[in-house]
C-alpha cells in the first residue's frame, strides 16, 4: 500500500512539474541564464541587423563577449558560412566573354583582419583612434581573412574582375596596403581604389556609391558586393547582390 501511495505522489509531482515547464516558452527553459551575455548577444544581433546605427563604441560590459566571439572560433565560422553562400551564388553565374563581370570587395575586416589591432583597443570598447589605426595600417601586418582570401582566388580564377574599394587614405596608406595585400595572397585583382583627396570629408556611403557608379559607367556588371559595414552595402549601384560580413567591433557611419 505504501509503495502504491509513493507511486501516486511521484506521478502527481511529475505531472505538475511537466505542466509548469510546458507553461513557459521553450527558449526560457533550454538555455542557462547569463544576463550579461544575453544582453550583449542581443546588442550584437541588433547591430548586425542594422537596427542599431551609428554606434560609437562597444558597450563596456560586452568586452568579454566580443573578445570570445572574435577569437573563440564563432566569428571565423560565421564568415565561412557567409562565404559558402557567396560561392553557391557564384556557381550559378555565367561569366561573359567580354571581361566585364565584376565583384566588389572591401578591405578592412573583409579582405584583411584588424583583430590584432582591436585587441589593444579592447575590441571596440575604446573610441576610434585614427592616428593609432593609421600607424597600425602603415605596418602592413594585417593578416588575410582565410575564407575571403579563398573566395577572392575563386572569383579571379573564374574570370571575374575584382575591385577592391577601401576607405583608407591614398596619400599615406597606399604603399603599405598594396604590399600587405600582396604579401597575404591578394594577387590578380582588377583595381585597388583608395579614398583620394577628392573624397575627403565625404561619408563612406557617398564615397563608395560614387566609386561603384564609375565602375558601372565603364561598362562593368557588378554581380556581388562584399563588406563588413552597412555603409559598404548601401547607396547607389550596389550590384546584383550584397553580402554582409560580421563586425561587432566598430561602426563606420
Amino acid at each position: 500500500m505504501a509503495k502504491r501511495v509513493n507511486e501516486i505522489i511521484i506521478f502527481v509531482f511529475v505531472a505538475l512539474f511537466s505542466k509548469a515547464i510546458g507553461a513557459k516558452p521553450y527558449w526560457r527553459t533550454r538555455w542557462p541564464i547569463d544576463r550579461v551575455s544575453n544582453e550583449c548577444l542581443t546588442w550584437q544581433l541588433a547591430v548586425e541587423a542594422n537596427n542599431v546605427r551609428g554606434w560609437p563604441i562597444v558597450p563596456a560590459h560586452c568586452l568579454s563577449h566580443i573578445e570570445a566571439y572574435m577569437t573563440g572560433g564563432q566569428y571565423e565560422q560565421d564568415v565561412n558560412y557567409i562565404v559558402e553562400q557567396i560561392e553557391s551564388y557564384v556557381s550559378e553565374l555565367v561569366v561573359g566573354e567580354d571581361g566585364m563581370d565584376a565583384w566588389i570587395l572591401d578591405i578592412d575586416d573583409t579582405c584583411l583582419s584588424n583583430v590584432i589591432y582591436y585587441k589593444k583597443k579592447k575590441y571596440g570598447c575604446e573610441p576610434y583612434d585614427p592616428i593609432a589605426f593609421k600607424a597600425w595600417a602603415m605596418k602592413g601586418e594585417c593578416p588575410a581573412i582565410p575564407g575571403v582570401l579563398g573566395l577572392f582566388s575563386k572569383l579571379v580564377e573564374n574570370g571575374f574582375k575584382v575591385f577592391l574599394i577601401t576607405g583608407r587614405d591614398e596619400e599615406t596608406l597606399a604603399p603599405s596596403t598594396i604590399a600587405n595585400l600582396h604579401d597575404q595572397g591578394y594577387i590578380g585583382y582588377e583595381k585597388l581604389i583608395f579614398r583620394s583627396p577628392a573624397y575627403k570629408g565625404k561619408s563612406a556611403l557617398v564615397y563608395k556609391s560614387e566609386i561603384r557608379k564609375q565602375i558601372m559607367e565603364e561598362g562593368y556588371r557588378i554581380w556581388g558586393n562584399v563588406g563588413d559595414q552597412w555603409t559598404d552595402l548601401q547607396g547607389d549601384c550596389l550590384g546584383n547582390r550584397t553580402f554582409k560580413l560580421p563586425n561587432p567591433m566598430y561602426c563606420v557611419p
